[in-house]
């Protein structure tokens, strides 16, 4: 897929102003998930956005919706009224990108994945991703779909991340799009992206962003409660490091995953 190299992670918003801001400010690729409850906020959200004023309005076209099933919207009969659901709370007529969420429960590689393969012949889902998933569930759905993932979704920031998962994506050539780039704010707090932003004169939040984009092929979806760091998220992707400021962050001792399987 041709994501942006920074897109709106939604998890725990609330307030569909944050997302018809985001839009405003320039975001092209908003992510949720249905546990996140918050789809139908997303909805409204993306709604306004695309009926704003001549000058704030977006084209649908423009923007890649994102969304994924829980672990017990994964059988194979449930996945098709689990999409519909979601379509609906989010007031498109397709998904842009619906992933599996995490393949435990009710994940069966066998039957899930052709489930929602066949949701992309309907045209109710323009795109299959797969999220938290290990290499071997990586090479089984390569095997199944016959194809690779449109994207993996992964924990990824500067206290954590799976240089394996990036060589797989390379290998078969998809995108990995990193959640939690920011490591829950704690990226503040490690001196190798501390340094970095002091020698660029920007946030460490910044670095982190840039840090992470610069490792092909991802594309990363911070959270923000702000206007204000919405807009610094996404300028942070014109932010270039050097190969030795990539590679004093890469030698951080990472030890800090946040969502744990």
């Amino acid at each position: 897929m041709d994501l942006p190299p920074v897109g709106l992670g939604t998890m725990g918003i609330d307030d569909p102003d944050a997302v018809t801001d985001a839009l405003a400010a320039g975001y092209r690729h908003l992510d949720t998930a249905r546990i996140y409850d918050n789809e139908a906020v997303v909805g409204e959200g993306l709604a306004a956005g695309l009926t704003g004023d001549d000058a704030t309005a977006v084209d649908r076209d423009d923007v890649t919706v994102a969304t994924k099933l829980w672990v017990d919207d994964l059988a194979a009969d449930d996945v098709a009224p689990a999409a519909r659901e979601s379509a609906a709370r989010l007031g498109v007529e397709a998904i842009d990108l619906l992933y599996v969420h995490r393949p435990r429960s009710d994940y069966d590689p066998e039957t899930t994945l052709p489930a929602l393969d066949r949701l992309t012949a309907t045209g109710l889902v323009r795109n299959v991703g797969v999220s938290n998933f290990e290499r071997r569930d990586l090479d089984r759905a390569v095997d199944v779909l016959g194809r690779p993932p449109a994207a993996h979704q992964t924990e990824l920031h500067p206290l954590f991340y799976r240089p394996e998962l990036l060589e797989h994506a390379r290998e078969h050539g998809y995108t990995v799009v990193a959640y939690s780039p920011l490591a829950g704010g704690r990226v503040g707090a490690v001196d190798a992206v501390t340094e970095v932003a002091a020698a660029h004169d920007v946030t460490p939040e910044a670095v982190a962003i840039a840090w992470a984009t610069a490792k092909e092929p991802v594309v990363a979806v911070p959270k923000a409660s702000s206007g204000t760091h919405r807009r610094a998220n996404l300028t942070a992707a014109d932010l270039e490091l050097t190969a030795g400021e990539v590679a004093a962050i890469d030698a951080v001792e990472r030890e800090r995953e946040l969502f744990p399987e």
